[in-house]
């Protein structure tokens, strides 16, 4: 009930954070509020904490942001766009997009090695890109029984 209740207010929260970035776009025209950068990656791992059941490491941590139940290490990646980029293979990897309701979208669920294998060359940033039509391709390949199962 306490992952529900974490997970229904989270989103609420984001929810409000989108209606306020509207509210200043229509005061000030021409200006973009959209939450992004390490505000939306941090949106993506409480969301994640709470619906997955992860124990979330301090943030910036290298490479992985959480444990699961049963040990796996997690790379989290939030987006709202139609990408994300990866630094390193993660052992396995999680990849929601935020939705401007508050609301996500589990984009892939699997081995981090199988997306890392698939992701573009290496940017001048050190990061590799992988679009999220790649990633639900991907997903298909993983196993139901092997995805971090949701908790609530």
């Amino acid at each position: 009930m306490e992952n529900t209740l974490s997970q229904k207010q989270a989103a609420e929260k984001i929810k409000q954070l989108y209606e306020i970035s509207a509210e200043l776009e229509r005061l000030f025209p021409g200006r973009h509020y959209t939450p992004d950068g390490h505000m939306i990656g941090s949106i993506g791992e409480a969301l994640a904490a709470s619906y997955y059941g992860l124990e979330l490491f301090t943030a910036s941590a290298e490479t992985h942001d959480a444990k699961a139940a049963d040990g796996r290490l997690v790379q989290i990646k939030a987006t709202q766009i139609s990408r994300i980029a990866l630094s390193s293979e993660p052992q396995w990897l999680l990849v929601l997009r935020i939705r401007r309701d508050g609301t996500f979208s589990e984009e892939y669920n699997g081995p981090g090695k199988l997306a890392w294998e698939r992701c573009g060359k290496m940017q001048k940033n050190g990061q590799r890109p992988i679009s999220l039509a790649k990633l639900r391709i991907l997903q298909a390949e993983v196993p139901d029984s092997t995805r971090l199962p949701v908790v609530l």
